[in-house]
C-alpha cells in the first residue's frame, strides 16, 4: 500500500461524511446549542461506609484507575483545645507530627525512607480540624501502613525540629503587620467573633516560647485516638482486604485519649459603625461586615442563591458589575456568605480600591445591599445563580478521592447524621428557590444599620474622600468612626502610640 496517499484518502473520506450533515440543523450561534439533561447521582454514603470495630468510621472506595492509594485522616483536634497561655501548640503539634520522626525512626531517616517509596505522609492541624495524609504506590501499602501507624501513635516529637520550626513560626510573627491584607483578615475576626472568641487566641513570642516537646507529646496522647478518627480512603486496593488492614491501623492503641469536646459556639460581633486601621499603603482594603448563618438553617439554601446574585457570582454579580465594571473602582469586588458548622459565618462584602475612592466604592456596595433586600431580583438572575449551583454539583465527585474526601466531611462535621440525604436533596432544594426566597432572606440579613465597616488603609487620604463623590465614610456608619491601632506582632496586644 502506497502510505502517501492516506492523508488524501482520509480527507476525502471526512469531506464525504459532511456532505451528508444537513446544514440546516447546525445552529447558527454558540446560544442556540442544546444538550440534553445531564443524569448525575450523587454517591451514596452507605455504600462506602463502614464502621470499623477499632473506633473510626472509615469510607472506603476501590479504585484500580492508579496504581495509588490514597488515605486521609480527620481529627477531632484543634486550637479551640489548646490551654491559655499556649496558643501555638496545635499548630506545632500537626506540623512535627509527620516531620519530627517516629519510635523507630529520626525525622532523617523518616524523610529518606518515604523520598524512597515515592510517598507522601502529611499532617496539620487546624482551628477545629486535624488531618493526616497518605499517599503512595499500592505496592507499598503495608510499609506505608506501619509507618503511619507509628506516627499516629508513637511520634518522636525531634527536639532539634521543634527548636527550628519554632524559629520558622518566630520569623513569621514578625511580619503579621508588613501585610495590609493580613491585617485586615486579622482584625476582620476580631470584629466578626470577639477578642476572646477561641479564632482570635493567636500565638505570640511568649506562648511559642513557652511550648516544650512535653506539651505537644500531651497534646498528642489527649487527643489522637481511634475514637477521633473518620477516615476516607481510595485507590488500587480490595474493598474487603483494605477493610481488615484498617482494622488492624487501629487495633490495641497504646493510650486511651479523651473525647473532643463540642467547639465552642458563642462569637460576639462589634458594635456597629466604621473601623479604620491607618496603614500606609497606596490602596485602602475594605470589608464590610453582617451577622451571618449556620449552614443547617432553613434560610441557608436561599442565602447563597441571593449572595452569588449581589456578589458572590463573579462578572454575572451585582457588585462586580456596579464597582468594577461600571465605576471602574476596584479590581474585584464581591461578598462572601459561607454557612458556619459549629456557629454562625458572616456575610462579607469586599474590595481594594483608592484611599480617595473608599467612601464611594462603600456607599455603592452598601447601595446594592439595600436594593436586593428591597426588589425582586429578575427571574434571569435567579436562574443564572440557581444554574451555577446546580450545574456544578457533580464537580464535587469528579475523582474517586473526592467522594471519598466529601462523604468523610459528611460523617465529621455531623451533617449525615442529621441530614443524610444532603446530597441527594441538594439540587432539587435550589431549584426550589423563588424570588420571593431571595427578597425574603435579603431583608432578614442584609440590614444596613448593623453594618460593620473595617478599612486598612492611609487615614488622612481616606477621610478626605473624592471630590466629585461627597459621601465620606463616617456617614456611612451613623457617625460611628473608631480607630484601630496596629497590634504588636509578637505580643498581638494594640500598639499605643507616644
Amino acid at each position: 500500500m502506497n502510505f502517501r496517499f492516506i492523508p488524501l484518502l482520509t480527507a476525502a473520506l471526512l469531506a464525504s461524511a459532511t456532505a451528508f450533515v444537513d446544514a440546516a440543523s447546525i445552529p447558527r450561534r454558540p446560544e442556540k446549542l442544546h444538550f440534553p439533561p445531564l443524569s448525575f447521582e450523587p454517591p451514596r454514603a452507605a455504600d462506602y461506609r463502614v464502621q470499623l470495630k477499632s473506633g473510626p468510621v472509615a469510607y472506603v472506595i476501590s479504585d484500580r484507575e492508579l496504581p495509588l492509594v490514597n488515605l486521609v485522616i480527620l481529627v477531632r483536634v484543634g486550637d479551640y483545645l489548646v490551654p491559655e497561655g499556649k496558643e501555638g501548640l496545635a499548630g506545632l503539634t500537626g506540623w512535627l507530627l509527620t516531620k519530627g520522626g517516629s519510635q523507630s525512626k529520626t525525622a532523617e531517616e523518616l524523610e529518606e525512607r518515604l523520598a524512597y517509596l515515592a510517598a507522601q505522609l502529611n499532617s496539620s492541624i487546624g482551628d477545629t480540624q486535624g488531618s493526616v495524609t497518605l499517599n503512595l504506590l499500592s505496592k507499598d501499602l503495608d510499609e506505608g501502613m506501619a509507618i503511619l501507624r507509628e506516627i499516629l501513635s508513637a511520634p518522636r516529637f525531634q527536639e532539634d525540629k521543634l527548636a527550628l520550626r519554632k524559629q520558622q513560626v518566630f520569623q513569621s510573627l514578625k511580619e503579621r503587620n508588613d501585610s495590609s491584607a493580613s491585617i485586615e483578615s486579622r482584625e476582620r475576626s476580631f470584629l466578626a467573633y470577639g477578642e476572646d472568641f477561641f479564632v482570635n487566641r493567636h500565638v505570640t513570642a511568649a506562648s511559642l516560647e513557652s511550648i516544650t516537646r512535653a506539651d505537644l507529646v500531651a497534646f498528642h496522647r489527649d487527643w489522637f485516638h481511634p475514637s477521633n478518627f473518620i477516615v476516607a480512603v481510595n485507590g488500587d486496593f480490595d474493598r474487603e482486604k483494605m477493610i481488615a488492614k484498617l482494622e488492624q491501623l487501629f487495633a490495641s492503641w497504646p493510650f486511651e485519649g479523651k473525647t473532643a469536646p463540642a467547639v465552642p459556639a458563642n462569637p460576639k460581633m462589634a458594635a456597629p459603625g466604621a473601623y479604620l486601621v491607618d496603614k500606609d499603603v497606596n490602596q485602602g482594603r475594605v470589608s464590610i461586615l453582617l451577622p451571618g448563618i449556620k449552614r443547617d438553617d432553613p434560610d441557608y439554601i436561599p442565602s447563597q442563591v441571593m449572595n452569588h446574585i449581589l456578589g458572590g457570582g463573579g462578572f454575572t454579580s451585582r457588585i462586580m458589575n456596579r464597582v468594577r465594571s461600571d465605576e471602574g473602582l476596584a479590581y474585584s469586588a464581591g461578598t462572601s456568605l459561607p454557612g458556619g458548622v459549629y456557629y454562625p459565618g458572616t456575610f462579607t462584602g469586599y474590595f481594594q480600591t483608592k484611599s480617595r475612592t473608599v467612601a464611594y466604592a462603600t456607599s455603592i456596595v452598601l447601595e446594592e445591599m439595600k436594593r436586593i433586600a428591597s426588589e425582586p431580583v429578575s427571574i434571569g438572575e435567579l436562574d443564572t445563580a440557581k444554574r451555577s449551583f446546580i450545574d456544578t454539583f457533580p464537580r464535587a465527585f469528579s475523582t474517586k478521592t473526592q467522594v471519598a474526601a466529601a462523604l468523610a466531611q459528611e460523617e465529621f462535621t455531623g451533617r449525615y447524621k442529621t441530614d443524610p440525604d444532603w446530597f441527594k436533596n441538594y439540587r432539587s432544594r435550589f431549584e426550589a428557590v423563588t424570588q420571593a426566597d431571595v427578597l425574603r432572606v435579603a431583608k432578614r440579613l442584609l440590614q444596613p444599620g448593623q453594618v460593620r465597616i473595617l478599612v486598612v488603609g492611609q487615614k488622612a487620604e481616606i477621610l478626605k474622600g473624592h471630590p466629585d463623590h461627597p459621601v465620606t465614610l463616617q456617614s456611612l456608619a451613623g457617625g460611628k468612626l473608631t480607630d484601630l491601632p496596629l497590634r504588636d506582632p509578637l505580643t498581638m496586644k494594640p500598639i499605643v502610640k507616644q
